[in-house]
């Protein structure tokens, strides 16, 4: 099985011939709950930019530890959900540490597979892919899975650092410029709106089912 789900796997992109990243592990997870990265990467701006609304439903795919899942489901609270969806078990675990320490409670987790996130069909305003879209060995099939789980006219929204800085201190493979960006998701059934680019390090990019 380890063998089939190797051969399966991509290293690049088929329509960019983009460098398909590594996933960060869980034993790296301490970088994601970093003290500074608030300050240095200022999530709350991305947030604003996203227009959630209380009763909103999202999901936070490659969620990692929370970071932004405990943001989101704060901004759609009382009654929004947030599903929010790793593929190791290990980054679960720390998601639902830090939501119960932030006393948060309408967050839905899933442990996902590297071509499917297991979201609900059809139920979603949005969906937020936060410095993880790079790292998708199958990003074709996994673009199609979060398209179903839209709603008509539901967001997709990518969070990527910005390859055209070189000043960003990320290493390349884990930057995507806005380029790579639209020609690698319209494709898959979505239609680019805008970018914001008020963060400091990273492009916010918005497309639409």
């Amino acid at each position: 099985m380890l063998l089939a789900a190797l051969a399966s796997a991509q290293s690049v992109h088929p329509i960019t011939g983009r460098k398909i990243a590594p996933v960060m592990g869980v034993g790296a997870a301490d970088w994601l709950d970093r003290e500074e990265r608030a300050r240095e990467e200022q999530p709350e701006k991305a947030i604003a930019a996203l227009g959630l609304r209380p009763g909103m439903m999202v999901a936070d795919v490659g969620a990692g530890t929370g970071f932004y899942s405990v943001r989101l489901a704060k901004a759609v609270a009382p009654n929004g959900t947030v599903y929010a969806e790793d593929i190791q078990p290990g980054m679960i675990e720390r998601l639902r540490a830090n939501a119960a320490k932030a006393n948060v409670q309408n967050i839905v987790t899933i442990v996902g597979t590297e071509n499917d996130p297991r979201l609900p069909r059809g139920k979603l305003d949005l969906v937020l892919l936060v410095d993880v879209y790079h790292e998708f060995s199958q990003p074709q099939q996994m673009l199609d899975r979060i398209r179903e789980a839209l709603k008509p006219g539901g967001l997709l929204v990518l969070i990527e650092f910005k390859k055209e800085d070189a000043s960003v201190p990320i290493r390349p493979e884990h930057k995507m410029s806005v380029a790579e960006v639209k020609a690698e998701v319209s494709p898959e059934g979505f239609t680019f709106e805008k970018v914001f680019d008020g963060m400091p390090w990273q492009h916010v990019i918005f497309f639409r089912k």
